[in-house]
């Protein structure tokens, strides 16, 4: 098995994982974002927002087989 395959091997089970527990990854998400405003004071609220709908929209497609190519 080459490098590749063993890559899309992985990316595959990712996707599996991901679909079963979305849920939980955007939990992750949202945790990881309130951490980081907390961090920062309040200060990038707005910017962390918007960095983690995007993140959890990308799980989104990339889970349910929409485009992968980030």
């Amino acid at each position: 098995m080459g490098m590749m395959d063993k890559f899309d091997d992985m990316k595959d089970k990712a996707k599996d994982m991901l679909g079963e527990h979305s849920d939980q990854a955007e939990q992750g998400v949202d945790k990881a974002r309130d951490m980081a405003d907390e961090k920062t004071g309040g200060k990038y609220s707005d910017k962390l927002d918007s960095a983690a709908e995007k993140g959890k929209d990308a799980m989104g497609n990339w889970a349910g087989g929409g485009d992968d190519q980030q």
